[in-house]
């Protein structure tokens, strides 16, 4: 689960630096410089090892998962440091990365990140960060018990560099008794939710269908709508197809249900969307971890009233499929002086069920964790009907053209879309400016843009 703060020009502030700031000077270390060796352990030659505490990363929502590998581990030394997770695209950790780097010392061991972009800058060049995961260091029975497609946002060149901590398959979240009140059918495609949202104007004024005024609206309306805006095809490749007839109707959509009414442009944690219209909500399309973040903690949503359909999808879609909303991952630094407890940490917080089933937010990428997550939630008594066979459903339709660049497209959404939509244009008539922003970002990271 990724929870977002809303202080988006501190994020883009921080990405800015990342992007700007000087490339890494010459100096390194002899365990740094060594690091591209041929024919090396694991796909990359392992620093000195020695006795200290191992040093993680972590955002304060997965402060959760340090704690629980410390007390299944007395014995292991953690110096556990919190920080922002690189939450809104803020770039924190690579800013620190190039910072360490010139000092040749301060890489932590583990790291956690709510995006899934790291691998597109850690894993590449003589300064790389993240370690290969897939060449020996992780035993493949362990890789292949991640849910499919899972540990693609982190593969490079066909290398996984990271374990994916859970995953955020937008689903469709809904009031049971609003439903059953107003007589109203879920919707399966996006084509029917557009209609109910129109009868939901005409006949329910003030209730909501959906938000768009958050920066990973992109993630849920036009990564469902398979909009080639972000298709990454090489370690510094990327197709932008911003004004795609598949771009062109998710706009419309969103253009329809702003204009009457029916989707909301306040952030969904913002100071006014719960105060003013939490119980006007009739249904959300967003990702796995909604259920609790959003409804049970910033709406207050009444126990026995909240459920889940499917994924929406358009009518001509075969097979069907739908977006994603972070889903953060863990990463382990190839600078490790302590390489086989940074290997034990990063393992078991992706996969233990102290973790993953009795403390995680969100659905977890681990399959047989997530299998045991959702049935505990299911059996809490807080949702209405099944919500176990839709979830887990998602989890295998995210489609994977949307790619993990190394900029952030929710920062580029909201300094581009947002603000317009803000000031009265509509989401396809921003289209073009949306399109030429993200061909400049990526070009300012040295991608070869192609259309």
């Amino acid at each position: 689960m990724r929870r977002r703060s809303q202080a988006l020009l501190a994020a883009l502030v921080l990405s800015a630096v990342a992007a700007c700031g000087p490339p890494p000077g010459p100096a390194r270390t002899a365990t740094t410089a060594t690091n591209s060796q041929a024919g090396s352990p694991y796909g990359f030659a392992p620093a000195p090892q020695k006795d200290g505490k191992l040093v993680v990363w972590v955002d304060s929502t997965r402060l959760d998962a340090a704690k629980a590998y410390q007390a299944a581990h007395p014995d292991v030394q953690l110096d556990i440091v919190t920080y922002d997770g690189n939450a809104n695209g803020s770039g924190t950790l690579k800013t620190k990365v190039q910072l360490f780097n010139r000092a040749g010392e301060g890489w932590p061991d583990v790291v956690f990140t709510t995006d899934n972009n790291t691998a597109s800058w850690a894993s590449q060049g003589d300064d790389a960060f993240v370690a290969p995961l897939s060449k020996g260091l992780v035993d493949q029975a362990t890789l292949d018990g991640f849910a499919k497609g899972a540990l693609d946002v982190c593969t490079v060149g066909g290398v996984v560099y990271c374990l994916r901590n859970d995953l955020a398959q937008v689903v469709l979240w809904y009031d049971k008794k609003l439903f059953d009140e107003f007589g109203y059918t879920v919707p399966k495609t996006w084509e029917e939710y557009q209609a109910l949202a129109g009868k939901v104007a005409a006949e329910h004024p003030g209730y909501l269908v959906g938000t768009a005024g958050d920066a990973w609206a992109p993630e849920i309306y036009m990564w469902g709508a398979q909009c080639p805006a972000n298709q990454v095809t090489g370690a510094k490749a990327i197709t932008v197809k911003a004004t795609d007839p598949a771009c062109v109707r998710a706009a419309r959509m969103i253009d329809k249900l702003v204009a009457n009414k029916t989707m909301s442009m306040l952030p969904l944690f913002g100071p006014d969307f719960a105060k003013n219209q939490g119980d006007k909500v009739l249904m959300l399309p967003g990702p796995a971890w909604y259920g609790g973040a959003v409804f049970q903690g910033a709406l207050k949503t009444p126990k026995g009233r909240l459920a889940v359909g499917d994924a929406l999808h358009w009518a001509d879609q075969n097979p069907p499929v739908t977006g994603n909303v972070g889903g953060g991952t863990w990463w382990l630094s190839r600078h490790t002086a302590r390489l086989d407890a940074a290997k034990d940490f990063l393992t078991w917080v992706a996969t233990a069920d102290a973790y993953q089933v009795d403390k995680s937010p969100g659905y977890p990428a681990y399959a047989s964790a997530a299998a045991k997550w959702i049935a505990k939630q299911q059996d809490s008594g807080y949702y209405a009907g099944d919500i176990a066979a839709p979830i887990t459903a998602a989890a295998g339709q995210v489609w994977p053209g949307w790619g993990s660049p190394e900029f952030s497209q929710e920062s580029i959404w909201a300094k581009t879309v947002i603000p317009g939509q803000t000031a009265g244009k509509t989401v396809e008539s921003l289209l073009p400016e949306w399109q030429t922003a993200i061909e400049r970002q990526a070009q300012v990271f040295g991608y070869q843009v192609a259309r």
